[in-house]
């Protein structure tokens, strides 16, 4: 780590091998502040490193013998959720640290058992969060540190309500943090109300990400829209593309449409099942697909650097969320596109959008857009073949460690500590060797550090755990 910031051994392996060597502006400003235990408001825009701005210090600063929640994080969708649990996960990954994730339209009983179980750091949506909390499920008296990130976003999603009785149920000694790319008055009213003199953290990029993306328009009075969106795809052949509509129907119906042609695409929107939207972000993650077409619930949750184009099939409803749309692309100092379809009375949209954004917004005529034969060939093989995925970081993280499953759960009475006392009778083993466990039901999963794991796995052939000798196996996905 760079700057002068001191972090932990363990720490500082983990974000040598994601590449965290240049800190980002907010990522300098922030990192020190958080470790001073500061209350902090920072307005940074997206694709800026704010949650690693977070994650790195709170990681170091978690104490990992503390069996209660030391970190709340508290984010406006699902997939943000998702998208910040990985990412903390990854930074503490050799700190040990427990992660869990909670959210609505996923079981109860799965999010409570894990409550139960040594967790440091919750990351959630208000509404689930304080559901647990009201339930006795989620323990705050051990939270030292809050933070809430996509403020501005949770607010605009009518979540102010369940933040203030979240906030009331925590200790008032703790550390508060809020991360947004807009700071509303609303926001600094919870600032007065709930933090304590926070310092005022704003990035003025220099290098601003409006900068380094193309925007463009094109009126579709009277045009055929889905037509129009489907010459435009094999006209610009983006790699990766995410294509965005106000409501689920028309997420639906532009799916259908693209699916026929053999489009190489998949969906997203809110009438899902979460395990179906949480397995298709992580295909587009791993370039399984190349256009994902998606309702604003996907917006905050889709951390994909290398996508070049973002397709607003409809003018969003709110100026907001063309600026949380368009930032899915031009991340990380990468150019981007992002082209918008509009009709006669949604011009003042327009208008008011590149007032706010403070850009203009190029339009084009669609009689200008020509297609070659080579354009559709070209076209036609890029959604025959799909980009090769590999992912070092994740496999340099995961060096060393094996996870074991155990034929045997909270049913027969399992606990963390049985499990840890046999590994740790071991010959040249010790507590350091042992990285997350779970335990649910009929099984429980324990990870086995530097390289430990075939020696644990031949050992408990013969080693007795909580009594008796358990069937351990290599856990598979």
């Amino acid at each position: 780590m760079n700057n002068n910031i001191q972090l932990s051994e363990e720490l500082q392996k983990s974000i040598d091998i994601l590449g965290y060597n240049k800190l980002t502006e907010v990522q300098k400003l922030a990192i020190p502040n958080v470790l001073a235990k500061k209350d902090l408001i920072v307005k940074s825009e997206t694709g800026s490193g704010k949650t690693a701005a977070f994650a790195i210090p709170l990681s170091d600063l978690i104490v990992w013998d503390e069996i209660s929640p030391q970190a709340l994080i508290l984010v406006p969708t699902r997939e943000l959720a998702l998208q910040v649990k990985e990412e903390f996960f990854n930074i503490s990954r050799f700190k040990r640290l427990k992660i869990l994730d909670i959210f609505g339209k996923t079981p109860y009983g799965a999010q409570t058992r894990s409550l139960k179980q040594r967790t440091h750091v919750v990351v959630g949506t208000p509404g689930r969060v304080l559901d647990h909390i009201l339930r006795g499920n989620l323990k705050t008296s051990k939270i030292e540190y809050l933070v809430l990130d996509e403020a501005d976003e949770m607010l605009n999603m009518g979540f102010s309500e369940e933040i203030s009785k979240i906030l009331n149920h925590l200790p008032e000694k703790r550390q508060s943090l809020m991360f947004s790319a807009t700071i509303s008055d609303s926001i600094l009213d919870i600032s007065h109300n709930y933090m304590l003199d926070p310092e005022f953290i704003e990035i003025i990029s220099t290098n601003n990400t409006m900068d380094r993306i193309e925007q463009v328009r094109y009126n579709t009075e009277n045009l055929d829209k889905i037509k129009l969106l489907q010459d435009l795809l094999v006209a610009e052949k983006p790699d990766i593309a995410t294509i965005f509509c106000n409501t689920r129907d028309e997420v639906d119906f532009v799916y259908r449409k693209l699916k026929s042609q053999n489009y190489s695409c998949d969906k997203i929107h809110g009438g899902m099942e979460q395990k179906d939207r949480t397995a298709i972000m992580n295909d587009f993650k791993e370039f399984k697909f190349r256009y994902l077409i998606a309702t604003d619930v996907a917006a905050r949750g889709i951390d994909v650097d290398n996508v070049s184009h973002v397709i607003n099939y409809n003018v969003p409803d709110e100026i907001e969320s063309y600026v949380h749309r368009i930032g899915r692309t031009g991340r990380k100092g990468l150019t981007g596109k992002a082209i918008t379809f509009h009709n006669n009375y949604e011009e003042k949209y327009i208008r008011d959008i590149e007032g706010y954004t403070a850009t203009k917004i190029d339009s084009l005529d669609i009689n200008d857009l020509s297609i070659s034969s080579e354009d559709i060939a070209e076209f036609k093989n890029k959604m025959t073949t799909l980009n090769d995925y590999s992912n070092p970081e994740k496999e340099e993280l995961n060096k060393g460690i094996l996870k074991l499953h155990i034929n045997a759960g909270k049913k027969t009475k399992m606990r963390a500590g049985d499990i840890v006392g046999s590994i740790c009778s071991i010959d040249g083993l010790s507590g350091d060797d042992i990285g997350i466990i779970d335990i649910i039901d009929v099984s429980s999963f324990v990870e086995i550090l530097n390289n430990k794991g075939d020696m644990v796995l031949e050992a408990l052939k013969t080693t007795e755990i909580k009594g008796r000798l358990r069937t351990v196996s290599i856990a598979r996905r």
